[in-house]
């Protein structure tokens, strides 16, 4: 499969398939790459779609730069990677996956991608946040004097937390498709129908998948909900 290497201000990125007026831009999700794009962009060439992918902050050829992953630089990255797609293709629909989804709603809410399909996103940040902040033990009040906590999975920040507070998803008027797991521990099935009510969104429930569908059998119910939606 044609897949190559490009920079988006310096930000690695590669372009999939063979030239297409139509195009996929892939947000991965946490601990991924623009390389774990290879699997969607494969069924998206042969629906006649290229795919582009990039690493996000702290990802892929980017660990090691001195940067986060969180919400200003994702927002950031994804503005520049948008600019890109809309100026060299004529069609462009979205793919996010995880915390790449959250960006997603943040960053997009006003650029016209004709279809969405998102994969075990976090549509409600400060849901998964009091999440953490249960299961590591660490009060609201604790987090406010010490502004940041690490925890085994990922460090609480007193910042990003009044941010997710303060900006809630209120917009979204992309058609968006939406694979939930339904052991998905990160967001509930509650907040994903919320969300998916509010906006319209199609959703469909992997009743024994998690939130990585990583395990026996899950390979297979992606492709099988992308054929479908792509």
């Amino acid at each position: 499969m044609l897949a190559v290497k490009i920079k988006l201000c310096n930000i690695p990125a590669i372009v999939w398939g063979e030239k297409s007026d139509k195009v996929y831009l892939f947000v991965h999700g946490k601990m991924a790459s623009k390389e774990s794009a290879e699997a969607f962009a494969r069924v998206a060439m042969e629906k006649g779609y290229q795919t582009v992918s990039f690493d996000l902050p702290s990802h892929g050829e980017r660990i090691g730069e001195n940067e986060r992953c969180d919400i200003w630089n994702g927002m950031r990255d994804l503005a520049i990677a948008g600019d890109y797609v809309f100026a060299n293709w004529k069609e462009i629909s979205l793919f996010g996956c995880s915390l790449g989804a959250y960006f997603c709603l943040h960053t997009y809410q006003t650029r016209n991608f004709k279809k969405c399909l998102f994969q075990s996103p976090i549509v409600d940040m400060e849901y998964l946040i009091r999440q953490m902040m249960g299961w590591f033990d660490v009060p609201e009040e604790r987090l406010a004097q010490e502004k940041e906590v690490e925890t085994p999975i990922d460090i609480l920040s007193w910042e990003y937390y009044q941010y997710v507070k303060t900006h809630p998803i209120r917009k979204w008027n992309i058609p968006t498709d939406i694979l939930f797991g339904g052991k998905d521990n990160l967001q509930s099935l509650t907040v994903m129908r919320s969300f998916a009510d509010r906006f319209n969104s199609v959703l469909t429930v992997a009743e024994n998948s998690e939130h990585s569908f990583m395990e026996k059998g899950d390979s297979i119910i992606v492709e099988e909900w992308l054929r479908e939606n792509i």
